[in-house]
């Protein structure tokens, strides 16, 4: 059931927030167990808030549009007055002053919070293996990862832990860990959602964004966090239209650009490929126009990103240095051993790789050779995009090469992890709005995603065609959950 239909029951009464949010609580207590989604549950503030919105409603006031739905929040965002921890020991303890520009347009929205999700460490990773307090599961196989760097938002969903819930996207921390888990994630254009009071990982790249089990709950909270913010001097200052509108648009006519390159993609199963062919299949049988289209350096925006996502992740980890907050090893020498110990202890291998990647990216007499060129790179791929957009009105692709892969699979080996989100970089690395959705399952049961791109500032057009889609390939409506996820009758 999604955000609006909850919100028809809520404003007829046929259920309260407050037994809307305990149903959560309790789902979360019965499987989170298993999935380990959430790193710290909110129970006594998600109550007080339903039970606000119950009062408000009961006394007739108007209530905005996400009174009393219960969602879950990466934990690299800023709450106040709760823990953020980044899945990392350098950030264990650390409780913010203030609250994200995001977070805080969700709770005016009248959403509940109910706790903050688990995530690879400063999300740094595809699997939520990094996290320093434990790996996150997938609910389809718990033998399985939930892909990442956003598992736990995406296992939350998926499990039904909550209604909907928020993750970050550098390299395709959103869409990968949706397509792994048989969700819909959502990365928007770079800048229309404020990143003030999200950690930063790599500045240039990181966007906020959804994960939500329709399109039409996806278009539901874009609407609410989209917007300029004074505070975020890279946020867009474009109006932000009627997403909810733009579901009900026709796509006929519309061309779809199957970028040839994405299907002669390293390590791409065949069963991905047949799924994720089917669907533009079912797009032209939309009457979409289906347009063999060529990204030349689609494939290259995997190098170049672990140039650039490192050399910026380098310089934002350099504030974390054990004097301001954060942790702080004990030592008894000089300030500089203290923070060479602090960062050595605080942070996790795979963050430690990076910073060193990033910081040799970054030094003298190499800045040129790779930084500088990555950023060409860069402008080369983003031109790709462009001139493919002459062509087509959106890029058809599969989210990643594989179904979701089981735990230790590539911990001996980092660039075969990497390699997860060959698919999902070049639009960060163009800056693009792309969306993941479940299109088929594998032989063993677990779910395929269908990766869609427009245009900047095109998620109108993206949330359009990705309705439609999902509205006439019904790939969620009569597929059995797994067994960790049983139907139930979700409230009395």
């Amino acid at each position: 059931m999604g955000i609006a239909e909850w919100r028809g029951r809520l404003q007829r009464g046929e259920v309260s927030a407050r037994e809307l949010t305990d149903h959560c609580l309790a789902r979360i207590e019965a499987v989170d167990g298993t999935v380990h989604a959430f790193l710290e549950v909110t129970a006594d503030r998600a109550r007080a808030d339903a039970e606000r919105i119950d009062a408000a409603r009961a006394a007739g006031d108007a209530l905005p549009p996400l009174a009393g739905i219960p969602l879950a929040i990466k934990d690299n965002l800023c709450t106040q007055g709760i823990r953020t921890t980044c899945s990392s020991r350098m950030l264990e303890t650390f409780v913010p002053p203030y609250e994200s520009t995001v977070t805080e347009r969700l709770w005016q929205a009248g959403a509940v919070l109910l706790g903050k999700t688990n995530l690879d460490e400063f999300a740094m990773g595809s699997s939520t293996e990094t996290s320093a307090f434990g790996p996150s599961r997938n609910p389809w196989d718990p033998e399985r990862v939930p892909g990442g760097s956003s598992g736990g938002s995406s296992a939350a969903v998926a499990a039904g832990e909550c209604i909907a819930s928020l993750g970050s996207d550098t390299g395709g921390s959103i869409r990968q860990p949706a397509s792994f888990c048989g969700v819909v994630g959502l990365k928007p254009t770079y800048g229309r959602v404020s990143r003030w009071g999200l950690v930063a990982f790599a500045s240039s790249l990181d966007q906020v964004g959804p994960f939500t089990t329709s399109v039409a709950d996806a278009a539901e909270l874009l609407q609410v966090i989209a917007g300029a913010d004074p505070r975020d001097a890279t946020c867009l200052t474009a109006p932000v239209p009627d997403y909810r509108a733009a579901l009900q648009q026709p796509v006929k006519g519309l061309r779809v650009g199957i970028v040839r390159e994405c299907f002669e993609a390293e390590g791409l199963a065949a069963e991905v490929k047949a799924s994720v062919m089917a669907a533009a299949e079912q797009l032209q049988a939309l009457g979409c126009e289906l347009v063999d289209v060529s990204c030349p350096r689609f494939n290259d925006g995997i190098a170049t990103y672990y140039v650039i996502a490192p050399s910026e992740a380098s310089a934002n980890l350099a504030r974390y240095d054990g004097v301001k907050y954060g942790y702080r090893a004990e030592a008894a020498g000089s300030l500089a051993e203290m923070t060479a110990r602090s960062r050595a202890e605080g942070f996790g291998d795979e963050v430690q790789r990076r910073i060193l990647i990033g910081t040799y990216a970054l030094s003298a007499g190499y800045v040129d050779a790779y930084y500088k060129k990555a950023q060409q790179v860069r402008t080369l791929i983003r031109r790709d995009f462009d001139r493919a957009f002459e062509a087509v009105d959106v890029l058809l692709t599969p989210t990643s090469p594989t179904t979701a892969f089981r735990f230790g699979a590539h911990s001996d080996d980092p660039l075969a992890m990497y390699l997860a989100d060959l698919l999902t970089i070049p639009a960060n690395m163009a800056g693009l709005p792309a969306i993941s959705l479940p299109c088929g399952f594998d032989q063993q049961g677990l779910p395929i995603g269908l990766q869609l791109i427009t245009g900047v500032l095109q998620e109108e057009r993206l949330l359009q065609v990705a309705h439609h889609y999902e509205q006439a390939a019904r790939v969620m409506a009569d597929r059995p959950r797994a067994e960790l996820v049983p139907e139930d009758s979700l409230l009395p």
